[in-house]
């Protein structure tokens, strides 16, 4: 037995040995298993082996083995599934090799780009398994770049899926903008439906294609399958659009060709026309000689005369030709500016975009200070005292004079319109030179030496006495061009230098180059300096040299773009010498008339150090000087003198004052000194306005003074819905302050309230006067539209509670009538109705109502709040049941108490504002003012609930810092929402690309980031 296994490799062997026991029996068991078990490991092996020798990769060795066997075992099912490996791999790429020759075949010769279309369609959706495709060509025969449908596969028609998308309109559009592939992973089940005689489903993939050659899209593949696209079919399309392309832009070619054959053959046929034109006319000359010959004796005497006809035919003829070539160039200089006038187009077109927002930066900086000095000078120059001399009057008019000269001024700034139109005045003065030596002295000399910065203004020799120029539009260049000197310049040194143009100095204007006289303003700065890439596009509306979203200096772009405006005015123009890291140099060349030469250069003036500006100083007032029973007004104005002429009035009106000029500190004095009325500005430092005015509504104790709004905002409505008493808009007349102070008055000495309470039904009606009555308010019934007519007429109202649906009319119509017989003079209406308005009704009710309240379980506390709030109540002499129930309408939300806030924010004014808004809902912040300090603000607070991310900010942007997050495993499920004020298209997608949970632009609605908040923090 032993021979027959081991030796001569028998298998299945079985060894006999009769009449044995014992060790015997026992060792002849032990042989015939160890036989049996090598014959099934071998027979298993040599089985396995067999099927794969025939090509059947599937199998494997099953069969129990120990020791060498078992490695042997392990070691060829290794080898198998590697062997199968591989020859897939093979099969796959044998697959990929053998399509992409049979398309690369299929598309020689090809020269119609919808005939390869259809072919890709036909033939490349089943073969990856797809069942619904289209295919667009690339058009640019338009303005925009566009795609248009050529083919399709199993495609329908839909109305709301277009035939033709622009680049970056769609996915579709989007993939030609990016030029990349887009894949879609579990579509939805209403995005696209795969259609049969059968039945439809949704697909499971969806992955669109650019078709490239040399980064030009040249079409783009849609196809849709119910299966996933696998990366061997990922990579056999992305392989073929290479190839595709390469097609695709042949056929382009050869049609452009084909197109430029034809304009050659038709050439050819009027040139050969032209040619048999001449050949027949060479044959009549002939004939013509002929007969001339014959005629030559006769002829001899006209000799003469025919050579000299001959000489001015000639002669015409040049003149002919030469009249040809002038009008070639009229048609190109015509062509040219043509070509000009469309720049020029395109250039006010998108000045005009952004020109709302400059308008209104704009406004904000300089009404303020102007306010004051017109309404100051305006009341110095009445001389209620007779104090003043017909000198000092003469000053004030001239102070008020040009004061209203500079509202002017700044309203034909403002109105941009006016340069972009060409339709700018110039104003030519004569005026001494030294004139803006003073100038520029006087406007930066503190700036200069606030920054630490060296600052010279030299005038050369050889320059005039005096120049006639615009000497405000000058100036607004110099200021212009030394402000950027001064923003741009973190150490070193300014200059000013005023010299006659240097011999040889090149100018593109015409006036220049024919004037008699040059003069150059150069600005020299040691500053950052401009890339020579960007020089161009400083000049650009809205447009700096520092630019994206990590830019570290503010300002409008619009600067240089004004001043080389206005310097092309004046006849000059504006030169621009920089390298980066080394400062720039602008020269502003104006032309001049002759005139008598400066004797002596004046000296630049040595740099002082600039003590610290004092911080702004409030208005005197009486909050020392109290007693009981007078009436207080609480000014909150950070304009010094416009809040001393707003006190000193006040007084005359038998008002004591208390003047703030933040609004946090007048928010603190309405909480110490309880007063009686509040006149309040907007544009606060630390606190806005609408902050405090929140805040003053938001307490029972205060919410019953009345608050007058004075602001440079026109945002009256916004005012009178959120409480206010009144609203004034800046510039103000004496008049419109007096009319202020008497309205305040009248309704202070009033100890009722007059209500008006429009409600057909009767029962509602009567709820309504109980829930609102009591001895401080009067309320006049009225159930339809005429009886509300009626009591109007009769007397005024401090409020009404209008509902939508009255018997004789609709509340709107109610509302119109009212307004044109009466005026509502800012009379609060707040509309309570239980129907669902819509979108035009809404609109058609803004501008009468103030708030609408819904009939429901909620709405009589809601009506009871909102009515406090218009008739300004005393909350204290309510009823106790009626004081529970506003002190629970006013409570701030439960679900936000507690939570966290991260804002990240470089403006501070917005971080003041959501601040505000976020701890008066009980919240904790924390701040910090761009991306990498906000990485550690979080690393100091890791439990933060929610993160406000601004986009724009130095350092750091909110891309770099929400990616810095999500890399963080501990923060991969945190709350980011990010803020930015850009808003353009695309920019919602950039951010949640980059990790944001949610988006919101600016100016922020408070009530959907609230809204926001409670979802990501819930």
């Amino acid at each position: 037995m032993a021979r027959e296994v081991g030796t001569e490799g028998k298998r299945g062997g079985q060894a006999e040995v009769k009449g044995v026991s014992g060790v015997w029996e026992d060792l002849t068991d032990n042989v015939n298993a160890m036989a049996a078990n090598l014959t099934t490991q071998v027979r298993a092996i040599a089985e396995v082996a067999t099927a794969v020798t025939r090509g059947d990769l599937t199998r494997a060795i099953a069969v129990e083995a120990r020791g060498e066997v078992a490695d042997l075992k392990d070691n060829l099912n290794r080898m198998i599934a590697a062997l199968k490996e591989t020859t897939q791999s093979n099969q796959e790429q044998d697959w990929l090799k053998t399509n992409l020759a049979r398309f690369t075949r299929q598309l020689q010769g090809q020269r119609e780009q919808a005939t390869v279309a259809n072919l890709i369609m036909s033939e490349l959706t089943p073969l990856v398994n797809a069942h619904h495709g289209v295919f667009y060509g690339a058009e640019s025969d338009q303005d925009r770049p566009s795609l248009r449908l050529l083919s399709s596969y199993g495609y329908v028609e839909r109305k709301h899926v277009a035939s033709r998308w622009l680049v970056g309109e769609g996915l579709v559009g989007q993939c030609a903008h990016e030029k990349k592939p887009i894949l879609l992973t579990d579509v939805p089940a209403d995005y696209v439906r795969i259609t049969s005689g059968l039945g439809d489903g949704k697909p499971l993939n969806i992955v669109v294609l650019p078709v490239l050659f040399e980064g030009k899209v040249t079409a783009v593949v849609e196809l849709a399958s119910f299966q996933r696209f696998n990366e061997t079919y990922m990579t056999f399309l992305q392989q073929l659009m290479e190839s595709l392309g390469v097609v695709l832009n042949m056929i382009l070619a050869n049609t452009r060709t084909e197109e430029l054959l034809k304009q050659s053959q038709a050439l050819a046929e009027e040139l050969q026309s032209q040619q048999d034109e001449l050949r027949k006319s060479n044959q009549e000359l002939e004939g013509q000689t002929k007969a001339l010959r014959e005629s030559q004796a006769l002829l001899n005497r006209q000799q003469g005369e025919l050579q000299q006809a001959n000489e001015e035919l000639e002669e015409k003829a040049n003149q002919l030709e030469q009249q040809r070539k002038t009008v070639e160039v009229k048609n190109r200089e015509l062509e040219m500016t043509q070509a000009s006038l469309a720049d020029r187009a395109e250039q006010l077109a998108i000045s005009s975009k952004y020109k709302s927002e400059f308008l209104a930066n704009m406004s904000h900086e300089l009404r303020t200070p102007l306010n004051s000095m017109l309404l100051l000078s305006q009341l110095l120059g009445e001389n209620k005292e007779g104090n003043l001399s017909a000198k000092q009057l003469e000053y004030l008019h001239s102070i008020h004079t040009g004061g209203s000269d500079l509202l002017n001024l700044i309203n034909e700034i403002l109105d941009l319109a006016k340069i972009e139109a060409g339709k700018m005045k110039t104003d030519e003065t004569e005026f001494p030179l030294t004139a803006v030596e003073t100038f520029a002295e006087r406007g930066f000399r503190q700036l200069a030496e606030q920054k630490g910065l060296q600052f010279q203004i030299a005038l050369r020799e050889g320059l005039p006495a005096r120049i006639r120029t615009d000497r405000q539009r000058l100036e607004q260049i110099l200021r212009n061009l030394l402000s950027n000197a001064f923003k741009f310049t973190p150490q070193g040194a300014i200059t000013l230098t005023i010299q006659a143009a240097q011999p040889g100095a090149r100018f593109a204007s015409e006036a220049l180059r024919r004037a008699e006289r040059v003069i150059a303003f150069v600005v020299q700065d040691t500053g950052v300096g401009i890339p020579k890439d960007k020089q161009k596009l400083v000049w650009e509306a809205f447009q700096q040299a520092d630019a994206g979203t990590t830019r570290k200096y503010g300002g409008t772009g619009l600067g240089l773009t004004i001043s080389r405006e206005i310097a092309s005015l004046l006849g000059g123009e504006i030169q621009l010498q920089s390298e980066e890291g080394q400062g720039s140099v602008f020269t502003f060349y104006l032309p001049q008339s002759g005139g008598p030469a400066l004797q002596t250069p004046p000296q630049a003036a040595p740099a002082q150090a600039l003590p610290t500006p004092p911080a702004a100083m409030e208005a005197t007032d009486d909050r020392y000087d109290l007693k009981t029973g007078d009436r207080v007004l609480l000014i909150v104005e950070d304009d010094a003198p416009f809040a001393g002429v707003l006190a000193d009035q006040a007084r005359a009106q038998g008002f004591k004052t208390l003047v703030a000029a933040r609004g946090d500190t007048g928010l603190s004095l309405a909480n110490e000194f309880k007063p009686d009325a509040v006149l309040l500005d907007v544009l606060l430092p630390v606190m806005d306005g609408w902050t405090v005015l929140e805040k003053l509504k938001a307490q029972p104790e205060l919410m019953h003074i009345p608050v007058h709004i004075i602001s440079a905002l026109s945002e009256r409505q916004r005012g009178l819905r959120a409480g206010a008493f009144g609203y004034l808009t800046k510039p103000v007349t004496k008049e419109a302050l007096d009319d202020v102070f008497a309205r305040l008055a009248g309704f202070l000495k009033a100890a009722v309230r007059r209500l008006l309470v429009v409600e057909d039904n009767e029962l509602e009606r009567e709820e309504i006067v109980r829930m609102i009555g009591n001895g401080d308010v009067a309320i006049t019934q009225a159930g339809t539209g005429a009886e509300a007519l009626a009591a109007v007429r009769g007397q005024p109202f401090d409020c009404m509670i209008l509902d939508l649906q009255l018997p004789d009319t609709t509340g709107l119509d109610l509302l119109e009538r009212m307004e044109s017989e009466h005026g509502l003079r800012g009379l609060p209406v707040i509309v309570y109705t239980a129907k669902d308005l819509t979108e035009q009704e809404e609109m058609a009710l803004e501008k009468y109502v103030h708030t609408v309240v819904l009939k429901g379980p909620e709405s009589q506390g809601r009506l009871l709040d909102e009515t406090a709030l218009f008739l300004h109540r005393v909350a204290e002499k309510l009823p106790a049941d009626k004081r529970r129930l506003l002190r629970r309408m006013q409570e701030r939300d439960a679900s936000l108490a507690g939570k966290k806030i991260l804002i990240v924010d470089d403006d501070m004014r917005n971080v003041f504002a959501l601040t505000s808004v976020l701890e008066s809902q009980g919240m904790k912040v924390v701040f910090a003012e761009n991306g990498r300090a906000g990485l550690e603000a979080l690393e100091k607070n890791p439990d933060v609930n929610l993160v406000l991310m601004d986009i724009m900010m130095p350092e750091m942007d909110g891309y770099t810092a929400i990616g810095r997050i999500r890399q963080d495993e501990r923060h991969r499920s945190l709350p980011v929402v990010a803020l930015t004020a850009r808003a353009m298209k695309g920019d919602r997608e950039e951010c949640l690309a980059a990790g944001a949970s949610d988006y919101i632009s600016k100016p922020v609605d408070m009530d959907r980031l609230l809204s926001l908040l409670r979802v990501w923090t819930g």
